[in-house]
């Protein structure tokens, strides 16, 4: 029993002497600093990450287009579908890209 009260003893002044670091930390100031430096840096990426989602688009849509036409020379019956699918995932990605880009800047 003594030494349970020993070791809840230490460990209570372990907090006691750590927390004067942590009210440190909070007072410096550098946190409000280090947030907005952050922000600026996450931000400064959306423009060229959208022009990446968009260039991926097009060529995701080469490749549809591609695939509609071998798919439609082929007289197969699936042609419709496949092209509405392609469609609109290319819709959704621009659409996605536009909305994000949008949201956070």
């Amino acid at each position: 029993m003594n030494q349970k009260r020993f070791s809840t003893s230490l460990a209570i002044l372990a907090l006691l002497l750590s927390s004067h670091l942590l009210y440190a930390q909070t007072g410096s100031g550098n946190g409000t600093a280090g947030i907005q430096d952050a922000t600026t840096q996450v931000t400064s990426y959306f423009d060229p990450l959208t022009k990446l989602m968009y260039a991926i688009g097009a060529v995701l849509g080469l490749v549809g287009a591609i695939k509609v036409y071998s798919k439609w020379n082929s007289g197969d019956q699936d042609t419709q579908k496949t092209a509405v699918s392609w469609f609109g995932s290319m819709i959704f990605l621009v659409i996605v890209a536009t909305v994000v880009r949008s949201f956070f800047l």
